[in-house]
């Protein structure tokens, strides 16, 4: 290739990278303002949707939530990687084309992108929906939305590539060196021009990104979080009960029931729903011998119940910090049932989403008395992270079976394998018993908990708590027992009253050090069956994490 061809190749790839980033500042708002569908959210819910449930589960449990955002990330960065390729494919294409002119050129480079970004959205549409039948994308809207961006990478695209006035023809010359320097002096010249055209349209293409993406990821303002720990205030303790009264244990009490805002968020989407209450409805069918439609004033309008319950991400690691715990208020999704009468010979309950996500319970679980649809969490309505207007609370089972952002209920007569089942996670959902302790220590649980970090270091010779959460399900925590030896000897720790039958329990230990550099604390809870949390140690996939929390202090 000679220097004239990698140069050409390289400002048709830059060109196409720059126009391109236009084309996706425009989906984006298309995107933000109407709710048409996305390229890179598409690619990356196709990759969800796609990944075995063992690697999701690694990606989790070393990234978190983020595991989602930097694969949206990653399908951003290669759309602009493709709109790059566009622009080598559509500058051949112009060269070898006899026909000229800018309107021409514009509007075969957007025919070119607009034709290739179809297809594959098409098919990533296509695989989302055989994955998950449910939330299905309209192709006329897909090709619809897909259009307006592609128009402006063309234009855009193909003014770079405008003629330019020729350089008047040398008639005298006197001297070899002059006569060669206009065509150097015309190259740098439109070096120049490109370098100043790339610069404006990025100028233009990069703040609408931004607004973009910051309207589809603004986090929350620091009002919405003082408006949140003010609610979660009222839910606080007015005493410490009765081994709790050392100073050091008043965070620990003070988050036991989770800021919103601090509560873990696990989704299949990069981007958060945004359902308008005033046009939802929740559509109850299948087998049930009265289906019906109820919206969302409908079903506040209904007997409510508020109720403690504390959820767990099946993909949580021992003493990780996917588990939270809240006040939820709603109606019990038995009373739903009832309205709907189920007919004889009826197995699951399958809830739908308008995020795409699909999942089934059991019936019995579904009848369950603390099994409610909840439309408040602390005190507030639900944020749109959390399910607004209307999310699952189903006590005892891990979190994936706890759907948000419902829009369909169907009662079925077989066993319904949801979104993550079909992943190969678990249908047979029980929350394991499992503890951790957040005092000492850098548990990753922590996290959930307010001013934690705040707390002074244990000073050898001092008393000094241990303390931690249990949880299990809706069995509830009858004992928890602590070793400093590294499970030589144990001692039982004390217990808070729960605040429901459904939450974790909080507990503690004192000790005093003696002077050793090293302490061996590991925790292990039995719940009110009998059962003590097992000793071995699994990790999350398929059914959930199970092993005694040990650390050093």
């Amino acid at each position: 290739m000679t220097a004239t061809g990698g140069h050409q190749l390289r400002r048709s790839f830059i060109a196409g990278i720059v126009a391109g980033a236009l084309a996706i500042g425009i989906s984006l708002l298309i995107r933000s303002l109407a709710g048409g569908p996305f390229l890179p959210e598409l690619a990356s819910q196709t990759l969800f949707s796609l990944t075995p449930g063992e690697f999701e589960s690694q990606a989790v449990e070393n990234f978190g939530p983020l595991a989602k955002y930097s694969a949206f990330t990653a399908a951003i960065i290669i759309n602009f990687i493709l709109y790059g390729l566009f622009g080598i494919i559509i500058d051949k294409i112009h060269i070898k084309s006899k026909k000229s002119g800018y309107v021409r050129k514009a509007l075969l480079s957007s025919l070119v992108a607009y034709i290739i970004l179809l297809i594959i959205s098409v098919a990533l549409v296509t695989t989302i929906q055989l994955r998950s039948p449910t939330g299905a994308i309209s192709v006329p809207i897909l090709a619809i939305s897909l259009a307006i961006p592609q128009i402006v990478f063309g234009f855009v695209f193909a003014s770079f590539f405008r003629i330019s006035k020729p350089v008047k023809k040398v008639t005298e010359v006197t001297d070899v060196n002059a006569y060669q320097s206009p065509p150097n002096i015309q190259r740098r010249n439109v070096s120049r021009r490109d370098f100043l055209q790339f610069i404006t349209v990025s100028a233009v293409a990069f703040p609408i990104l931004y607004f973009g993406l910051n309207r589809l990821f603004s986090e929350q303002s620091q009002g919405q979080e003082e408006q949140e720990l003010a609610s979660s205030s009222q839910l606080q303790p007015k005493s410490r009960p009765v081994g709790f009264e050392d100073p050091m244990l008043a965070p620990l009490l003070a988050s036991e029931v989770t800021p919103t805002y601090l509560f873990y968020r696990i989704d299949i989407n990069p981007i958060v729903p945004a359902v308008d209450e005033k046009t939802w409805n929740l559509n109850i069918k299948g087998l049930v011998n009265n289906p019906f439609t109820v919206n969302y004033d409908e079903l506040k309008a209904m007997p409510a119940v508020e109720q403690y319950a504390t959820l767990q991400c099946v993909s949580n690691k021992i003493g990780g910090d996917l588990i939270s715990n809240a006040l939820w208020k709603g109606v019990k999704l038995k009373q739903i049932l009832e309205k709907a009468k189920v007919k004889p010979g009826s197995k699951y309950i399958a809830f739908r989403c308008s995020d795409g996500y699909d999942v089934g319970i059991p019936l019995e679980k579904g009848l369950m008395e603390g099994t409610i649809l909840a439309y408040e969490m602390n005190l507030a309505p639900l944020t749109a992270k959390h399910g607004f207007p209307v999310r699952a609370i189903v006590p005892g089972l891990y979190g994936m079976m706890n759907p948000k952002w419902i829009t369909e209920i169907e009662v079925v007569d077989n066993v319904y394998e949801g979104y993550w089942q079909r992943n190969g996670w678990t249908n047979n959902a029980d929350v394991h018993t499992t503890s951790t302790t957040l005092i000492p220590g850098d548990a990753e649980a922590r996290d959930r908990f307010r001013r934690l970090d705040e707390m002074p270091k244990i000073v050898p010779g001092q008393k000094a708590p241990i303390a931690g959460i249990a949880f299990g399900g809706d069995r509830g925590i009858s004992k928890v027992e602590v070793s400093t030896d590294g499970g030589a000897t144990w001692k039982s720790a004390i217990i808070k009253n729960p605040l429901s039958q459904y939450t974790w329990v909080l507990w503690t230990a004192g000790f005093t050090p003696i002077g050793k550099e090293h302490y061996n604390i590991i925790v292990r809870a039995t719940d009110k069956t009998g059962q003590t949390q097992t000793a071995e140690f699994n990790k999350p996939f398929p059914d959930g994490a199970t092993g005694n929390h040990t650390i050093t202090a």
